[in-house]
């Protein structure tokens, strides 16, 4: 069974919506799609977690991401960058990347941001980068997806994005949730021609 890791940081809960869609597009492919998300982290004390949160999807380990045959990242913007603790938790693969064990897996990256023009592409692209350094195939979305040309929102060729609004009130439109799906398909479709 093709096994694709959904693996996100939410803070508000957008982008763990944006995984729910990915997961649902990577299960309608026959594949399986495996939640995962990354705690929090404290600007000033180091502390460890609980291994499952009290709500959302269990935290990630090292396994998860050598098990995968396929990896979704989600992160919300920060500065036009991935969130911290999505890139703290990149920073602990040192022996994932001398293993080579992410060495010609597919992955696709996704984002939420407050603004409209909040660094979407940006965020998306910097999670490209540490992906690329592991060997990763990089999928993003074509503009044969109607959705790609005509948003008025978020969706790029980047990766599924959403504009969740100054307030985080803003639900996903039928444009952003169809890519989000569609990233999904994607993604899982890929890791399974590449298995085969």
């Amino acid at each position: 069974m093709t096994e694709i890791l959904v693996l996100y940081y939410s803070a508000h809960g957008s982008v763990r919506e944006m995984a729910q869609l990915v997961a649902r597009g990577v299960n309608q492919t026959g594949a399986v799609a495996r939640l995962r998300s990354v705690p929090p982290v404290a600007p000033r004390t180091h502390l460890a977690e609980p291994p499952v949160p009290d709500d959302g999807a269990p935290y990630v380990e090292l396994a998860d991401l050598e098990q995968c045959a396929g990896l979704a990242l989600g992160s919300p913007t920060r500065f036009g960058n991935m969130a911290a603790p999505l890139k703290y938790f990149l920073d602990t693969t040192g022996a994932l990347w001398v293993k080579g064990a992410l060495v010609g897996k597919p992955a696709a990256v996704f984002t939420s941001t407050a603004s409209l023009h909040g660094g979407q592409e940006t965020t998306l692209t910097s999670m490209m980068t540490p992906l690329l350094h592991h060997g990763m195939l990089i999928l993003g979305l074509p503009y044969t997806l109607p959705g790609v040309n005509h948003t008025a929102s978020g969706g790029t060729p980047y990766g599924a994005s959403h504009w969740a609004g100054p307030n985080d009130d803003k639900p996903l439109t039928d444009d952003e949730r169809s890519l989000c799906i569609a990233l999904g398909k994607r993604l899982a479709e890929t890791a399974q021609k590449l298995a085969a």
